[in-house]
């Protein structure tokens, strides 16, 4: 059930985990590899040295198990449906303020000899964190340009 209590000293424990990746990812450090969201350093995986993101996936409340997409592009015009090839369900946390988040969309690296499954884009969104009931960590990587 999502949390419609707007009370706006009260925040979620997922906003409290995307905090924890944001300050990871602002001060990246490759030193340990344990397995949760909130692991305390980003990790260096067996095909990255230094790691500057924690790529997410976000649950909604309403979702049915399907994780949440946007477009990789600015494009008003682009949708999100199944099969698209324009849209990810892979985040990266730019900012959270209070129970909101504001992430990057990272769109599967096109240069399959690349050693980072992921590229940034310049498309951004916001997310009551209200409305979001799970998140999912992927293995930490390098994403140029962030």
């Amino acid at each position: 059930m999502c949390n419609n209590n707007n009370n706006e000293e009260q925040t979620s424990c997922i906003a409290e985990i995307l905090n924890v990746i944001l300050v990871l990812q602002q001060n990246a450090c490759p030193e340990n590899c344990l397995d949760s969201c909130d692991r305390p350093m980003l990790g260096g995986g067996p095909n990255c040295l230094i790691c500057n993101t924690r790529p997410i996936m976000l649950y909604t409340c309403g979702g049915n198990g399907t994780p949440w997409s946007m477009p990789t592009t600015k494009d008003s015009t682009a949708t999100c449906v199944e099969g698209s090839t324009t849209c990810s369900n892979v985040f990266r946390v730019e900012k959270v303020d209070g129970n909101c988040c504001t992430c990057r969309v990272l769109a599967d690296n096109p240069d399959t000899t690349s050693l980072n499954p992921y590229i940034a884009t310049n498309s951004f969104f916001t997310i009551s964190l209200d409305c979001v009931c799970a998140i999912r960590c992927l293995t930490d990587t390098f994403v140029e340009c962030v």
